[in-house]
């Protein structure tokens, strides 16, 4: 994210705005009427809040582009539902979301809370997007559910490689208890023989854990080559920590979860590798250019993963909802669904987004180093 910082006051202040921020553009109609909702299944508040910064910084740009270039008959407003990144939470968000505010469209985060969300909004046939976990039981968890990120096999696929390239092949893994850490340790004991590794030592920590020096010490008696980290929030950063403290000094290695200021600006991540989604941000077509500059202007800083992620899944609501619009047809989650099997590629940040039968969205993947507090790209 090099250097992307907002608080809560600050992003869900710039919900309130993003609508109607821009002048809409000369040839067209302002949208009026009653606003489409796109509902948020964030955490705004506890441990994981950085990710709700982050999430709805992208998706509120995306807000203010569809509002500003008259896109839709109707405004797009943005209705945030604070989860904590808890499940159950989540599932009181989704249930308002779509009983209340008659949300079709809502953006969810984390394996768990999505996996809880998801009978909700099946039910209802309200759309599901997720652009921040990772979980491969993701894929197919409903007709409505759609990824615009890629999952933890994908990821790993790509990292692997690289790390056999690096001799780093013993491997032990510190997971959190959850539905992402047991997918991510189902998806190493089968791959790492796959390529010639082997997991050397598995360690659970609960979700709440902040104290890891036994573990660092568990860790060091498997001697491994690196130390895999399938964790999240606050919790992976005091990981990364306490097994520097504790005397793990083989290099770490991680998913996207990694890519946030918290762990990048974090003294002892300097050589954690990890992979990310590809962006050119410079050379690219016009809507990853005016992203990019647009986010800059806006948040003085460098977007990140998630904000792509989560930008390109608002703008894909407009991309249908448009579609919609201009057939009279209602604008709904069984439209939404129907736009989105038919036409299948969209243009979206970093380029074509192409979806599959189920909703999943490919991307580029590359591997990158913290390096001096900045993200390099070495693979």
């Amino acid at each position: 994210m090099n250097g992307f910082k907002a608080g809560r006051r600050a992003v869900l202040g710039g919900l309130a705005a993003a609508p109607y921020i821009g002048q809409a553009r000369a040839q067209g109609t302002s949208p009026s009427g009653d606003p489409y909702i796109v509902g948020t299944l964030f955490p705004m508040s506890g441990p994981n809040a950085e990710y709700g910064s982050v999430f709805t910084a992208g998706a509120a740009l995306a807000v203010q582009h569809i509002n500003a270039d008259s896109m839709l008959r109707r405004p797009v407003r943005i209705q945030a539902e604070d989860t904590q990144a808890l499940p159950q939470q989540a599932v009181v968000g989704m249930t308002k979301l779509v009983n209340v505010d008659r949300a079709h469209y809502v953006l969810s985060a984390f394996t768990a809370v999505s996996k809880a969300v998801a009978p909700v909004g099946d039910r209802a046939k309200t759309v599901m997007v997720n652009g921040g976990a990772v979980g491969p039981d993701l894929s197919g968890l409903s007709p409505y559910f759609w990824n615009v990120i890629p999952l933890a096999h994908l990821e790993t696929q790509a990292l692997l490689p690289f790390m056999m390239q690096r001799n780093l092949k013993r491997v032990a893994l510190v997971y959190v208890d959850d539905p992402l850490g047991d997918a991510i340790l189902g998806i190493l004991r089968t791959a790492l023989p796959q390529v010639g590794g082997s997991l050397v030592g598995q360690f659970s920590v609960p979700r709440t854990a902040q104290q890891f020096a036994p573990v660092a010490a568990r860790i060091r008696q498997t001697r491994p080559d690196a130390v895999y980290i399938a964790s999240f929030g606050a919790q992976q950063s005091q990981i990364i920590k306490q097994l520097r403290d504790n005397g793990v000094s083989q290099p770490l290695v991680s998913y996207s979860a990694m890519n946030i200021d918290s762990v990048r600006t974090l003294t002892e991540a300097e050589g954690l590798i990890f992979t990310t989604q590809s962006t050119d941000f410079e050379g690219g077509d016009a809507v990853t250019r005016r992203f990019a500059t647009d986010f800059k202007a806006r948040h003085n800083a460098d977007p990140g993963t998630y904000q792509v992620n989560y930008y390109n899944a608002v703008r894909l609501f407009g991309l249908l909802a448009q579609s919609l619009e201009r057939e009279n047809a209602e604008v709904n989650g069984e439209n939404l669904r129907r736009v989105l099997l038919a036409q299948r590629e969209f243009d979206l940040v970093g380029g074509k987004g192409r979806f599959d039968e189920l909703g999943n969205m490919s991307a580029a993947l590359q591997i990158t180093e913290i390096r001096g507090g900045r993200l390099v790209k070495v693979g």
